[in-house]
């Protein structure tokens, strides 16, 4: 099992257009990907759960990755976070 914490630095949180694509990056991995903020948890690959956890500027968000492609998708959905949010 791999983790992933990163602490929001978009001035709108996490919204639709980067939840969209932060789903979309999660769904080219086989592994079981949950992100986490500090009011829930949800299943990063669907796009409403990840829209609903409201995460503003400042919380920080944590990714739990399990599976077959777990030290890749780690990799590349936190180069994601950097980039995007």
């Amino acid at each position: 099992m791999k983790t992933v914490q990163y602490t929001i630095k978009d001035e709108l949180g996490i919204h639709a257009r980067p939840a969209g694509m932060l789903v979309k990056e999660a769904a080219k991995f086989k592994s079981n990907i949950k992100i986490a903020g500090p009011k829930k948890e949800v299943d990063a690959k669907r796009i409403m759960g990840v829209m609903s956890m409201g995460v503003k500027k400042g919380e920080t968000v944590k990714l739990t990755i399990e599976g077959e492609d777990e030290a890749a998708a780690a990799s590349a959905l936190e180069a994601f976070l950097r980039q995007n949010l």
